[in-house]
């Protein structure tokens, strides 16, 4: 189902979510090029950022691209095959975001209550491994997403009340029993979500404990903003994150549904980059020199 049924608001919002999709491509690439680019970002924190960044750009190319096609040639039709797939990519980069993130807290836990082991707790080798477990879990999830959806009875017509396949919503149109699936869901949002939001608030705990007594003014101020982007980028993806699944569990409108899926799907991608930038001032300087490099030439 569209966004809306009205016709003349169709070319609105395909050119404001042309928008939104773009600024979130640039924005997310130009982070992933900053610190390719730059040999003093070649560090921990900057590596889970591009790996944030990236899995950003993927995670609203599974769902808006389709969302653009729908909107041109004014249908909604997706294959079953395809409806797997494009459930199968949402399920392992919104799983990677959610690691990513509290492997960056784990990070800044190590920098700011660890600093002077820093450098050998968090080397390449660690670096690697925590991206490697993160899409590995992911790409079970992902798994655990197919299984419960073939399980259930299909229909050869089914109309989604969202504008990407999603799980909850086909579930909901199922005519056989759900109730193993519903446990698995359950478990599902106990592991991917519930654990890893602990992690980062256990992290967060430890270095708020920690900050009174790093003994210069600027080492704090520096704890806080180094902390701070990242702390608003998890609260912007949790809190989208509980607003989609309550959403779908208390509310019988699936208009509502749909509204919190487009500030999950879209809103935090396209607002994480500048999240993550706007507070940082290495990554700023970095891309003035990139920048001045380019208009130079």
């Amino acid at each position: 189902m569209s966004l809306t049924d009205d016709p003349d608001l169709q070319p609105i919002l395909f050119d404001l979510f042309l928008s939104m999709y773009l600024v979130t491509v640039l924005g997310n690439l130009l982070i992933i090029l900053a610190v390719s680019s730059d040999s003093h970002l070649h560090t921990p924190m900057y590596f889970f950022l591009s790996i944030l960044s990236f899995v950003d750009f993927c995670f609203i190319s599974t769902t808006v691209p389709k969302m653009f096609v729908d909107i041109q040639t004014q249908s909604g039709m997706i294959s079953y095959v395809g409806c797997l797939t494009q459930m199968s990519l949402y399920a392992i980069f919104v799983c990677m975001d959610d690691m990513i993130l509290t492997v960056m807290a784990y990070d800044r836990f190590v920098s700011i209550c660890h600093p002077l082991h820093y450098q050998v707790i968090m080397n390449s080798r660690l670096c690697d491994f925590l991206t490697f477990v993160s899409f590995l879990l992911s790409l079970l999830d992902s798994q655990l997403h197919n299984l419960m959806i073939l399980q259930i009875t299909s229909f050869k017509d089914v109309k989604i009340s969202s504008f990407f396949c999603d799980t909850s919503q086909l579930l909901n149109l199922s005519c056989s029993d759900t109730s193993s699936d519903n446990i698995v869901r359950y478990f599902r949002a106990a592991v991917y979500g519930f654990f890893p939001f602990s992690g980062i608030i256990f992290s967060y705990y430890k270095i708020i404990s920690s900050i009174p007594r790093i003994p210069f003014t600027g080492g704090k101020y520096k704890a806080f903003s180094t902390c701070g982007s990242h702390l608003a980028v998890v609260s912007l993806f949790f809190g989208t994150a509980s607003g989609v699944y309550l959403s779908s569990a208390v509310s019988h409108f699936p208009r509502k549904g749909t509204v919190a899926s487009v500030m999950y799907t879209v809103v935090t991608p396209m607002l994480n980059p500048f999240i993550c930038s706007l507070r940082n001032r290495d990554i700023k300087n970095t891309l003035r020199r990139f920048h001045g490099r380019i208009f130079y030439s």
